[in-house]
């Protein structure tokens, strides 16, 4: 029998929000629902599984893999039933974003890093080989370097020791996490590198320049189903696809990672900060839902209690972070503690 989403908030925010939610016929909810980035989804989707086992009164988690900027929107649209509960982030949470979730009545906003996660390249099996630098896949992918139209058309018009191949790279969408983790640590990177003046742009010229990905069918946008990009490579065996660490992992007998500055993106090269495209990886959560929706807290320990570095998530590809950010993090969780909007970008 379905509660009354109002009956069961204890705080009183969350009660404000979810009896002006039934005002304009929202209903009630009695199962988690997420929604964000399809790097985090498999991670989440593991920690959804162990908590419906371990609970078996309580229905299966609704998880969505809308990508992290579609599923920010989600997420920030409000209090209440028909909003989600938590959103995954292969990218920290946007000043621009919580400014939306603040309008919305969705102050209280829980951070939590779950992990870390690298930005991998990778080809297929009998692929070329190729191995880049941040110079190169700058060169390749970004729309406007050095302040001009991308006229590149092969990987050896960026760098002459590369193979006179088609540059054909399949990766993520503009809504997507990776995509901004894509800009700020690869493209950013390899802008700042060969174009002296580029410090010295504004912001806006800047990231017209550094991060600005080419739209003339060199980058194929494969949508947030990594899976479809590891079909692609292994159709295309000159192309280079991108997606997060733990789809590679997955596919080691398909797929081969290209390393970036001389670095392979392997476990231990993410763990240790080596690897140019390492990035931490989050789920955000509404304060105001936490005991208005039925097992939410259980979900959140049970995440907690996943991602060591003995954890069932580190054996679905996920990297564990470092003890420490970890232990934090399940302290922010179980003392419900809003993050701090003034460090956010």
């Amino acid at each position: 029998m379905l509660r009354s989403f109002a009956l069961l908030a204890v705080s009183a925010l969350a009660l404000a929000a979810c009896n002006d939610q039934a005002s304009t016929g929202g209903g009630a909810r009695d199962q988690i629902r997420v929604v964000g980035s399809s790097t985090v989804y498999p991670f989440t989707q593991l920690v959804a599984e162990q908590f419906v086992n371990k609970n078996p009164g309580m229905k299966a988690p609704v998880i969505e893999s809308t990508g992290t900027g579609g599923g920010m929107k989600l997420f920030c649209a409000g209090v209440g039933a028909q909003h989600p509960d938590i959103v995954n982030a292969s990218r920290p949470m946007k000043a621009s974003e919580y400014a939306t979730c603040k309008a919305n009545g969705a102050a209280d906003v829980i951070e939590a890093q779950v992990g870390i996660d690298g930005i991998a390249f990778a080809e297929a099996k009998n692929g070329p080989r190729i191995a880049l630098t941040t110079a190169d896949i700058y060169k390749a992918l970004a729309a406007n370097p050095g302040g001009k139209p991308n006229a590149a058309k092969t990987w050896k018009d960026v760098n002459s020791a590369l193979p006179a191949i088609p540059i054909q790279v399949y990766g993520p969408p503009s809504t997507s996490g990776t995509r901004d983790a894509l800009a700020e640590l690869i493209l950013a990177k390899g802008c700042e590198e060969t174009d002296a003046g580029a410090k010295a742009l504004d912001s806006d010229a800047f990231d017209k320049r550094c991060k600005a990905v080419r739209e003339d069918g060199a980058y194929v946008d494969a949508g947030e189903n990594d899976n479809l990009i590891v079909q692609k490579l292994q159709a295309n065996p000159n192309a280079l696809g991108i997606f997060g660490y733990s789809y590679l992992e997955e596919n080691a007998n398909k797929l081969e990672g290209a390393p970036i500055n001389g670095v392979a993106p392997t476990y231990d090269t993410i763990a240790g900060g080596s690897y140019p495209g390492a990035r931490p990886l989050f789920i955000y959560v509404k304060k105001a839902h936490l005991d208005a929706i039925p097992g939410l807290r259980q979900f959140l320990a049970e995440y907690a209690a996943s991602w060591g570095k003995d954890g069932p998530l580190v054996k679905r590809g996920l990297i564990a972070a470092p003890d420490a950010v970890l232990a934090h993090s399940a302290e922010l969780l179980s003392n419900a503690t809003p993050l701090d909007p003034s460090t956010l970008k």
